[in-house]
This record gives C-alpha cells, sequence and structure tokens, in this order.
C-alpha cells in the first residue's frame, strides 16, 4: 500500500509522514518543495504524484478551483480512499471561512470512493510555529477572541488519528471532531506557556478591528486579515468550543492535553 501525503512538509503532514513510516507504511511525501513535486497550481505535477496511489491524505490549498480536478485525476488513477483534513464545524459555517476546505470536504464525499473527514480544533502547536508564534516570542498574544475556550488539539493527536484512518477499515463515510481534552481560554494558554517558559507572556482582548488593523499594519492582504477576523467570530459563536471524545474512541487513550503539549514544547 502507497499513500500520498499532501502539504508533506506542512505542520500536520510532516507528522503523517512520520507516523506512517514508523508503523512500515510505504510512503510518497509530497509537496512544492518536498521529495514528490506536487504543485496545486501546476496541474503537471499530479499524474506522478497519485501514480501507483491507493490512498491520498489531502490537505486542500486556500484556492478551493483545482481540488475537484485533482480528485477525478487521482480517483482515475486508481485512488480508493482520501482523509481530508477540515476545521471543525466546517460544515455548519460554509462560505464563511476557509472555502478550501469546504471545497474539499465536498469533493472527497462526492468522488465514489472511501473518504473521512478529520475536522480539527486550532492546533496547539499553533502558539510554536503558526501565526501566534512571532507574538508569544515577543511576550503579548493580541487576538479578538474575548474569553472564549477551545480545547486545543496536539498536532501528534491528529497524525496518530490519520495514519490510523489511512491504513485501517471502519471509517468510511465518517467525519472525526479531533480535539484537546478539555476548552480553556487564550489567557490560560499563555500563562501555562509563561509558567513552564520562564518567559513572561500575557494574553490581551484586542476587538476585530483592532486586530484586522494591527494584521494590515504589518503587511497582511486585506482579505487575509478580513478571513481571520471571520474565524475568530466564529469561534466567539461557539462552534469550536465543547471537547470531543472522538481521539480517545479511535485512540484508545485520551487526547493530549494542552499542558502536556506546553511541558514538551518550553520546559527548559
Amino acid at each position: 500500500m502507497t499513500i500520498l501525503v499532501l502539504g508533506a512538509t506542512g505542520k500536520s503532514g510532516r507528522r503523517v509522514v512520520a507516523r506512517l513510516r514508523a508503523d512500515g507504511v510505504e510512503v510518497r511525501a509530497a509537496s512544492r518543495s518536498g521529495e514528490t513535486r506536487f504543485d496545486w497550481t501546476d496541474r503537471g505535477t499530479w499524474a506522478a504524484a497519485v501514480q501507483g496511489v491507493e490512498a491520498v491524505y489531502l490537505v486542500a490549498p486556500e484556492d478551493p478551483e483545482p481540488i475537484e480536478g485533482f480528485v477525478e485525476q487521482a480517483v482515475a488513477a486508481g485512488v480508493r480512499r482520501f482523509v481530508a483534513l477540515s476545521g471543525r464545524s466546517m460544515d455548519k459555517v460554509v462560505g464563511r471561512f476557509a472555502p478550501g476546505m469546504a471545497e474539499g470536504e465536498r469533493v472527497v464525499q462526492a468522488s465514489g470512493v472511501g473518504w473521512t473527514i478529520l475536522r480539527a480544533n486550532n492546533f496547539a502547536q499553533n502558539f510554536s510555529e503558526d501565526v501566534w508564534s512571532e507574538p508569544v516570542e515577543a511576550g503579548v498574544l493580541a487576538l479578538p477572541a474575548g474569553e472564549v475556550r477551545e480545547p486545543f488539539v496536539d498536532l501528534e493527536d491528529v497524525a496518530e488519528v490519520a495514519a490510523k484512518v489511512l491504513t485501517s477499515a471502519g471509517h468510511e463515510g465518517r467525519a472525526y471532531d479531533l480535539s484537546g481534552p478539555e476548552a480553556i481560554t487564550f489567557g490560560e494558554a499563555v500563562a501555562a506557556i509563561a509558567k513552564v517558559s520562564g518567559r513572561p507572556v500575557s494574553y490581551v482582548a484586542v476587538t476585530p478591528a483592532e486586530y484586522r488593523a494591527s494584521l494590515v499594519g504589518i503587511g497582511w492582504p486585506n482579505e487575509v486579515a478580513d478571513e481571520l477576523n471571520e474565524l475568530f467570530a466564529i469561534m466567539r459563536e461557539g462552534y469550536l468550543t465543547a471537547p470531543s471524545d472522538d481521539i480517545a474512541e479511535l485512540l484508545g487513550r485520551p487526547a493530549g492535553s494542552f499542558t502536556a503539549y506546553v511541558e514538551r514544547t518550553w520546559a527548559g
């Protein structure tokens, strides 16, 4: 069995690749700069990526346009299973955020082959590897999240779930919600980071307008600032708040806690 992992150099993809290879699975690691070149905007890279592949870990691009064509080509080449990474409650907020993820869900469900959707909460690793990492390093994380609670999910759990779903039966036609075991505020999250790292880190609740202005002020495109603001609106409305038991049920153990992630990442 050969599994194609898209976004193989990204936050989730590289962990999925490592997990599958540790389990002895043949992996084709694909990205614009990976072992196998794959570019959503260059259809000439698709055929070699999908040749001889039975399953695909699909990390959708921001632009939804190429997704349907890729999935059709993959199915024609022999792919029989898709596992699509998506966002928590994506099915409830279609048209508001992440059109690529929404289209990924729609297309794999209409593909005519096996599919599973992994709807994940915001990753715990966003505090150390992504959009929130620089503010955390600088000591102040200012977001329009108020006191909303979120069960941040550990990417190591996401990767373990993805590897299991990609390589075992019984998950076809299912959508799983992947979250941490408890919902915490952003203030509590950065307080945990500050305690373990020994460095001052604070959370400041700002208005959506203030957040947008700060992003545009440091060079972010207006449309990206608007999309991020919409994500926080969705969070404030409670769509991402309740913890899910799906990780525990799938893996036979509790989901990793935010505290465990912080201690692993910042201790020492």
